[in-house]
């Protein structure tokens, strides 16, 4: 049962969601969804972890690439890469990065339009925040600032894999996010701006970042910027959400955070980012496994899988 309030915006965002082409096709809320297996998730923040720093350019960011290209491979997912190049403003070196895209079919071959899901795959090559003053130049291993994200998308493709929703969803596993010192932000989201550079505002219908989800405290309140700037999908996300039951989910905004949400809403392709950014452990050295939970990514995944499959 759903609450007279919660009803009411479900419909009125149902209603917008038509006028602007993404009809969910009447009432779905008894559509199956499959089960989002948090455990599973959390394994796959484990694994990023262990091929060490993640940072753009090394050997370390490329075995991990390697390990989710592979990942989607076996999926059945048409998988591939967007490389570019990007010049470090402070050294001058130029360093490779690359996108990586898992696309997915859905049931419904007629509508071209898809679903874009984004997160970032590097980790950050400074701690700046740690309480240690001497490890602030230290790499750190992103577990939840980076490889939460992903985690969730990789189960989600177990899910879409056995179990095709309507529409065409695409999993872009972001490059260069997280690069850039403290108050740089040419430097950040380098994956997403290279990505809109690609024609691709009329592929999608909405873009979804995810990123830092995976705190075992998890309290994830709307962002600003997607509040304002695209409520029709924010609104969406925590209806659903608040039917779910998933608590951590706040219905009121928390914060304005730069992410790769905004690098999509310039080419006006509606985008939201889920995100808590209330994270003690934020661009420290004690961002690591231990700091995350299975039950954070369920509750995330739930939500986002209902979102899909409802749509």
């Amino acid at each position: 049962m759903i609450r007279t309030k919660t009803f009411s915006r479900l419909a009125t965002v149902i209603a917008t969601l038509s006028v602007l082409g993404l009809s969910c096709g009447g009432d779905k809320r008894d559509v199956p969804v499959p089960a989002f297996n948090g455990e599973r998730a959390f394994d796959y923040i484990e694994k990023q972890v262990s091929f060490g720093p993640r940072i753009p350019g090394t050997e370390n960011s490329q075995k991990c690439r390697e390990y989710l290209i592979d990942f989607f491979d076996s999926l059945g997912a048409s998988v591939d890469t967007m490389a570019f190049m990007h010049t470090d403003k402070t050294t001058g070196k130029e360093i490779l990065m690359i996108n990586v895209l898992a696309s997915f079919e859905g049931t419904d071959t007629e509508d071209p339009k898809r679903y874009l899901l984004a997160a970032h795959y590097d980790s950050r090559p400074r701690a700046e925040y740690d309480p240690d003053s001497t490890k602030r130049q230290d790499w750190i291993a992103g577990a939840n600032d980076g490889a939460s994200g992903v985690a969730v998308l990789m189960e989600l493709g177990n899910l879409i894999s056995q179990h095709k929703p309507r529409a065409g969803i695409d999993m872009v596993l972001l490059d260069g996010e997280d690069y850039g010192p403290p108050g740089r932000l040419d430097e950040y989201f380098l994956g997403a701006k290279d990505m809109i550079k690609r024609n691709i505002a009329d592929k999608y219908y909405f873009a979804l970042v995810i990123d830092m989800i995976g705190d075992s405290d998890l309290r994830v309140f709307r962002e600003e910027f997607s509040n304002r700037y695209s409520p029709q999908i924010t609104d969406w996300v925590w209806a659903v959400a608040a039917e779910l039951g998933e608590t951590a989910f706040v219905d009121s905004v928390g914060y304005a955070i730069h992410d790769d949400h905004l690098s999509f809403m310039t080419v006006k392709l509606q985008s939201t980012v889920i995100i808590d950014f209330n994270y003690p452990y934020w661009h420290t050295t004690h961002d690591t496994p231990d700091k995350c939970s299975p039950q954070s990514l369920k509750s995330v995944g739930r939500v986002v899988s209902t979102f899909l499959y409802r749509l």
